[in-house]
């Protein structure tokens, strides 16, 4: 969900005072439905709206609810529910089957703009913050914790809790993943297209005069330097995923010693298992040593030759590490 909240919120951010927001979250859900509890979307007053909560058919009846709380200030509570006949949602037309419950919240200086501020900033410093809402209809008081409250302590990160003050939706807010590619030929360009469009934040890597050109990755920061001068730098520390595709063996080399300590969640080199091993032995590093799940060959056996087809199945990999899935195919064998 973060993937997208940063760059809603700097959306919102140029124009806050401007126009008028509502902030509009999934708090809760039963059975089927598109998007799940705590995804959020920003509706202004122009009947424009950054992110969704359904696959498009509650948006344009989630905007007309909305303008209630510009009038009132205050907070509303709505629900769609398919499995009810005589629900709003049966006119809606809605496929899902399921329930959707919604919180309301109109963003303005009153209210501290709900502190989607410090959300944003929080964001922008690649910082996981929990934001907490409170969940009526009366004027709204988020916040955003940096830590967790001792009435949270011992139950899971998500959902709604009673607290003295009344009720809250509380979720764990992470920065959208961090994608280091150390290579910027032209295959780089459509994994780092693709990756843009996750929402991911992305650098390339590459020394040579005739890569990473920024003309090419208009969505990444480049970095031209010799791979060695990069070590210590606080951005490598933030980096969740690396994929190193330099089509150099030296290079490659240069770039495994560069993340062989760091924290990822995820390490992979481009290119067939024994051009990996020579990868390996020209840096003088052992799998062993490597502190970060690595992959190698990478990418899921999705077929296709062409660098969209291999970007396609990288990012797909890696897209199932950082969610902690299996990257199965979600109806069971393929074809049958």
């Amino acid at each position: 969900m973060s993937n997208q909240l940063t760059r809603m919120l700097a959306a919102w951010d140029e124009q806050k005072d401007q126009l008028q927001w509502i902030l509009a979250t999934i708090i809760e859900t039963a059975g089927s439905s598109y998007r799940k509890a705590g995804a959020m979307m920003l509706i202004n007053s122009l009947g424009q709206y950054r992110g969704l909560l359904s696959g498009g058919c509650l948006e344009a009846d989630i905007m007309r609810q909305a303008r209630r709380c510009w009038d009132s200030g205050y907070a509303r509570i709505i629900q769609y529910d398919q499995r009810d006949e005589d629900d709003w949602a049966w006119q809606l037309g809605i496929g899902c089957g399921g329930m959707v419950r919604i919180l309301l919240q109109p963003v303005d200086k009153q209210n501290d703009y709900l502190q989607l501020h410090r959300l944003y900033q929080a964001l922008q410093a690649q910082q996981s913050v929990l934001y907490m809402q409170s969940v009526n209809e009366v004027r709204p008081a988020n916040q955003v914790l940096e830590h967790k409250p001792d009435w949270l302590e011992g139950r899971l990160l998500s959902g709604i809790f009673t607290r003295p003050e009344g009720p809250a939706f509380v979720q764990k807010v992470r920065p959208a993943p961090h994608l280091a590619v150390f290579g910027g030929g032209l295959d780089a360009k459509p994994l780092v297209a693709m990756a843009n469009e996750l929402g991911w934040r992305v650098s390339v890597i590459d020394p040579r005069p005739a890569n990473a050109r920024p003309e090419w990755f208009r969505a990444a920061h480049c970095y031209r330097d010799a791979i060695h001068t990069l070590a210590g730098q606080a951005w490598l520390e933030q980096v969740d995923a690396a994929v190193l595709m330099a089509h150099n063996v030296e290079l490659d080399a240069q770039a495994l010693k560069l993340c062989q300590n760091l924290s990822l969640q995820y390490l992979g080199v481009l290119g067939p298992e024994h051009r990996t091993e020579r990868v390996f032995s020209v840096a003088g590093v052992r799998v062993a040593d490597i502190q970060a799940p690595f992959f190698g060959p990478i990418g899921l056996r999705l077929g296709g030759e062409l660098p969209e087809s291999i970007a396609l199945a990288v990012l797909a990999e890696i897209h199932a590490v950082l969610e902690g899935k299996d990257g199965l195919s979600i109806s069971g064998e393929l074809g049958s």
